[in-house]
């Protein structure tokens, strides 16, 4: 018997049967689609077209928010998104202002490239400043454009409208 179902094996194997079975299954279900009056079940989307709805707790490209009614950041300095984030790719450097005596932004990078996108970030800030968006088109051509600076995070990634 292990020689009949060997040389079967090695038949099917020869003659491809398993790879004639797969087109032919896809080809029955192909054509039951294109049959006139039956619905479409298909699930391409037209991408650059038809923009994707994105799950309502996605976690994408980081940003800053800002005051509406004062035009800053509403980032304190504190630095305890920089301590939360498990792969150290944000800096937060600040001055402290000798009139009001609290710290001053001044420099706030993230390097997207090595980000997880867990919000342990977002989790640990006080005011609300930092939050992860539902901006999901982060594709840069060069590493350099995945280090975002303090005004790219204010002003969040612009996507990229495609034409004919």
């Amino acid at each position: 018997m292990s020689s009949n179902g060997g040389l079967k094996g090695f038949l099917r194997k020869i003659f491809l049967v398993d790879l004639l079975e797969g087109m032919r299954l896809t080809l029955r279900y192909n054509i039951a689609l294109a049959r006139p009056g039956k619905p479409k079940e298909l699930c391409t989307e037209e991408y650059p077209k038809e923009r994707p709805r994105v799950a309502e707790r996605y976690r994408g490209a980081p940003r800053l928010n800002i005051n509406p009614e004062s035009a800053e950041t509403l980032c304190i300095s504190c630095d305890l998104c920089a301590l939360a984030c498990p792969e150290n790719l944000i800096v937060v450097t600040s001055v402290r202002d000798e009139k009001t005596r609290r710290k001053v932004l001044t420099t706030f990078t993230y390097d997207t490239s090595r980000c997880m996108f867990c919000g342990l970030c977002e989790d640990a800030c006080p005011v609300d400043a930092l939050e992860l968006s539902q901006d999901f088109e982060l594709a840069n051509y060069a590493p350099e454009g995945a280090i975002w600076d303090r005004q790219m995070l204010e002003e969040g990634p612009a996507p990229t409208r495609y034409t004919r």
